[in-house]
């Protein structure tokens, strides 16, 4: 869809650190920039002859041509230019079709150019790439330029390379190799020694129209799952990243077409259902939530699908980010759920998580080796958090040896977390086979949510920067759905009076719950304080698994009361703040009982995207007053945009 502005823009956009962004008005505003805000320069000039102009990045002391148009589609980014001797068009493709693993996992996007002569002149359109795409600290940089059978290619990395050298959350990457790859006498390459700087050229001469390259990221090795050293799902199907390169060059019009296809759908889907501002979400929520994740295979095969906690604190397969990005993956395939449980689960069966509720997460991105959220000071743990790039311990070798601080763990949030998501796929997959292996911590998390969940105590939850809340309502209806699950996946399984017993004792608490939660037209934040209110967005999952437990008055109340309490950038997370979350109403606009009700709570958000000051890919925490955003940047969280689409493919 055509856009006029956006808090920033997706360009290159892969996985957690091959991840760069515009964050002007215009794309020659500034450099582009990794997600976490990292300077991250590709500069582009259009050659036309012989004089160059900039249109990509900062233009220094360079002419620039004018941009005249912007699309952003859930799949790419073109950007229109144009000057008294040409018109011309960029596009970006980075084909995550999630209905493809492999191209989810292949780090290959697509630069096309397009231009059209007001009148005869040579062209040529330089695409140059600075060393800041490889390194995170200072050091030489090499580079080449050489063929295959097949396609020329430039290639740029560290000379002194340490791979998953370091962890944290604002970092780079620091090892691996940029490729710019192409085919036929148009696509040329150069490096640039002292500049420490890779060239892509396309050669239009003085009557192509069109030509395009390759970038892709070579990342050598991607994580450290459990003391194993994983590659990228990728190298299963390619051998190096020649061959990953020469098949994205072969499959070039196939998976246009293929991405072109998704946008589609996805574009008139978000439009039949939101307007223009449910289509403008849709658009830049996709990348940015499949990018934040790294798709990897365990040592058994499985398919592990592991989130970076973007602009939070780093971790890596985080149950309470994967909950909310859970809406876009489940549309296409319950295997990515199921890629972001696995790695919770095995955590949760290791000596040193002695507790009966669910871990919050595996540790710090590139390391999925141990929680490292809520250590406990006084094992040190903190001296790790505190040293971005530092390597946290491999905590899942620990014996019991409480590393972990009780006050700063999330139980009902992580066990109601862990059983919505894998009933959520056994729901979809139409069995339960998935979640037998793991039946023992399914039912140890459900007996949990029974005894704490009605009324949890004074605890966090995923919106922990909020602090500790005790009596929270919304969390207790996450208690409450949690055991709902649970009695589903037993319900799959053929239990049917374990299914039943859990059930009713679901519905037994959700009728209390509406007793003391109720009242004024809308329910409370907490029990007990009913001048207080909040998004119930944990209450979806009731409509989703069928057979409610709470009444239709109850959500149309709450949806009513949203509303009303709409500012201009959307409905506040609660009466405590002016601040929100952008995932979290959209959650709850997925409940709306009419399109204009669900306009009136997702114009806002759009309204945010479209003015904000911030200029930070897609943030999911910001305030609804002055539009900044607050923390959170580029998160995983934002699938939960797709949760109105989801709804409406499932609905009972």
């Amino acid at each position: 869809m055509k856009i006029e502005r956006a808090a920033s823009v997706p360009l290159i956009v892969h996985d957690p650190y091959f991840s760069i962004w515009s964050g002007g008005d215009y794309l020659n505003d500034c450099d582009t920039s990794h997600w976490s805000g990292a300077r991250q320069a590709i500069r582009g000039y259009v050659v036309i002859d012989g004089t160059p102009y900039c249109f990509m990045g900062d233009p220094e002391f360079s002419q620039t041509i004018g941009q005249t148009g912007l699309s952003v589609t859930p799949t790419s980014t073109e950007y229109q230019f144009e000057n008294e001797w040409i018109t011309m068009q960029v596009r970006f493709t980075s084909p995550l079709l999630l209905d493809d693993l492999l191209l989810v996992s292949r780090p290959c996007t697509y630069l096309d150019v397009t231009v059209s002569r007001k009148k005869p002149a040579g062209v040529r359109v330089v695409f140059a790439f600075s060393s800041d795409l490889v390194k995170f600290t200072d050091g030489p940089v090499n580079g080449d330029v050489q063929q295959t059978e097949k396609f020329r290619y430039g290639v740029m990395g560290k000379a002194f390379q340490t791979p998953l050298g370091h962890s944290g959350d604002h970092t780079t990457i620091d090892w691996g190799y940029l490729y710019l790859a192409g085919r036929g006498p148009e696509a040329r390459f150069a490096y640039d020694s002292e500049k420490e700087r890779l060239d892509g050229i396309i050669e239009l001469g003085t009557e192509s129209e069109s030509g395009g390259i390759v970038a892709a990221y070579d990342d050598l090795v991607s994580i450290n799952y459990f003391g194993q050293w994983r590659k990228a799902y990728w190298t299963k199907e390619y051998p190096t990243i020649f061959d990953a390169i020469g098949a994205s060059l072969d499959e070039r019009e196939d998976v246009l077409k293929k991405s072109e296809d998704l946008d589609r759908s996805l574009t008139e889907r978000a439009r039949e259902m939101g307007g223009e501002d449910y289509e403008l979400l849709c658009c830049l929520s996709y990348r940015q939530a499949v990018a934040a994740h790294k798709l990897i295979e365990d040592e058994d095969g499985n398919l592990i699908f592991l989130s970076k906690e973007n602009d939070s604190n780093g971790c890596i397969g985080t149950a309470d980010v994967s909950y909310p990005s859970v809406p876009l993956f489940l549309m296409y395939s319950t295997d990515y759920i199921k890629g972001m449980l696995r790695p919770v689960f095995r955590f949760a069966s290791c000596d040193v998580w002695e507790y009966d509720f669910a871990p919050h997460d595996v540790g710090r991105y590139p390391y999925a080796w141990g929680q490292v959220y809520g250590l406990n000071p006084e094992k040190k743990g903190k001296q790790y958090l505190q040293a971005n790039g530092a390597v946290f311990p491999p905590y899942y070798q620990y014996p019991p040896c409480d590393v972990y601080d009780l006050k700063f763990q999330m139980p009902v949030e992580e066990c109601g977390n862990m059983l919505i998501m894998t009933a959520a796929c056994c729901e979809i997959d139409k069995n339960a086979e998935f979640a037998k292996p793991y039946q023992g911590l399914l039912k140890t998390w459900t007996e949990y949510l029974l005894t704490y969940g009605a009324d949890p105590g004074e605890q966090l939850c995923t919106d922990d920067f909020a602090g500790h809340l005790a009596h929270n309502t919304n969390l207790a209806v996450k208690a409450i759905m949690g055991i709902k699950a649970y009695a589903r996946i037993l319900e799959l399984l053929g239990e049917d009076s374990e299914s039943m017993r859990y059930r009713s004792q679901a519905a037994a608490m959700a009728a209390v719950w509406e007793t003391t939660a109720g009242g004024k037209g809308h329910t409370a934040l907490t029990f007990g304080d009913m001048d207080s209110w909040s998004l119930k967005y944990n209450l979806v999952w009731d409509r989703f698994f069928g057979d409610p437990l709470f009444s239709g008055d109850i959500i149309s109340g709450d949806l009513a009361w949203y509303v009303e309490k709409c500012g201009e950038y959307g409905t506040p997370l609660d009466s405590r703040s002016s601040y929100t979350k952008s995932d979290w109403i959209l959650w709850c606009a997925s409940m709306a009982e009419d399109k204009e009700m669900f306009q009136a709570l997702t114009a806002p958000v759009a309204a945010y995207v479209r003015e904000t000051e911030s200029r930070v890919p897609f943030s999911d925490w910001y305030d609804t007053v002055s539009g900044r955003y607050c923390h959170f940047i580029a998160r995983s969280v934002q699938g939960g945009i797709y949760m109105p689409m989801f709804m409406e493919r499932f609905k009972k």
